[in-house]
Order: C-alpha cells, then structure tokens, then sequence
C-alpha cells in the first residue's frame, strides 16, 4: 500500500454505544461497515449463515459479514480517494444498490459490529490505523439499543427483545474480544473530544 496520508480510525462498541453517530459527526467520511453484511439469499442448504439457539439467523455473528470486500472497500477508498459500498436493509436483509463515497479532508471513521475483524487484516497491509472502544455502560446501551431498534424496525419486536437480552448479557465478552484485538477502551465522552480535536486540525 502506498505512503497514507489521512488517518483511518476504527471505533467500536456494543450496538448501541453510540459508535455510528460519533463517526457520522466527525468522519470525513463516516464508512459504515454494516453495510457489508451478508444478504438473506445467501441462507440456503448448501451455504447456511450461523443461527442462534433459537433458530433465527445470528446477524450478531462475523460469518453474517463479509470482511474481505469491507476491507477492499477501505483500501480503495485511501489509495484512490473514492469507492463504492453496498445498500444494505437491515429490515430486509439485503442489498439495494451501491452509493459511492470520497475522502473529504479526514479523517476517515469506520465503524460496524464486526469491527473488530478489520484491525488485524488493515495492519498486514501496512494501514496506518487507530482503533478505539467506546466504554458505555451495558445498561445504558442496552436501553439506547432497543429504543432505536424499534424507532428503525430493523426486525420483528420479538427477535429484537431476544437479540437485546443476549447482547446485553455478552457486553463483557464483546468488549474483551475488542480489546484483545487491539483496540484502546476509551469513555464515550474522551473519544468525541478526540474526534473533536482532529476534525479542527485537519
């Protein structure tokens, strides 16, 4: 990869945490890696996605998300200054077209559930990359999560109280898996002064 020059930072967090709207505040651009999640279609016999114990497909699971293609799109857009991601329907599961992005001065946010899968194979490309996880409180986030997923319909109230209790009792293990990524814990409050501070210097 050639000599970056805008910074890439990764924030992660429980769903819910608040990850999104700091990026989209302060990202120039904001790259949502949600929008790399594997379509419905894909669910067949022969190519099943991971399920949860209660026979639901596991969107909370990395096998639902198509790491290769979130971190071509990342590279492409720093060495080219512009991309192409998918629209992707949390409510359908599935694609609806593409939209483009361009870099925009810096600094570049990506943030996602999975983003935890994206440090490791960023840096064996010799991506110059900042990772962070935002510490919330389970509770709050746990509130904040559902609220929002209600207001979005994102998926039926019943798989929505199902996947809340789940996420909520997995907020340790989510953040451990964070960290032993190579992510730096961070509270909510220090990384949007952070972001602040970058987005004025840049």
């Amino acid at each position: 990869m050639p000599k970056q020059q805008t910074p890439l930072i990764l924030l992660g967090g429980a769903s819910g945490s608040g990850k999104s709207y700091l990026a989209h505040r302060f990202g120039r651009p904001h790259v949502e890696l949600d929008n790399f999640y594997r379509e419905i279609s894909e669910h067949t016999p022969a190519t099943p996605l991971p399920q949860t114990g209660y026979g639901e497909i596991d969107w909370d699971h990395p096998g639902t998300w198509n790491c290769e293609k979130a971190v071509d799109a990342l590279i492409e857009l720093l060495e080219s200054g512009q991309t192409q991601v998918p629209n992707y329907s949390i409510s359908t599961s599935s694609y609806d077209g593409t939209r483009g992005i361009e870099l925009n001065g810096g600094p570049l946010l990506s943030e996602g559930i999975f983003v935890s899968e994206i440090l490791a194979p960023l840096q064996r490309l010799g991506v110059d990359v900042r990772a962070y996880y935002i510490d919330v409180s389970p509770v709050s986030t746990a509130m904040r999560r559902f609220v929002r997923d209600v207001k979005e319909r994102r998926k039926p109230l019943g798989f929505l109280l199902k996947r809340g209790y789940a996420l909520f009792r997995a907020d340790r293990q989510i953040r451990g898996r964070h960290l032993s990524a190579g992510f730096t814990p961070m509270r909510k409050k220090a990384v949007k002064a952070m972001l602040a501070s970058l987005a004025r210097d840049m």
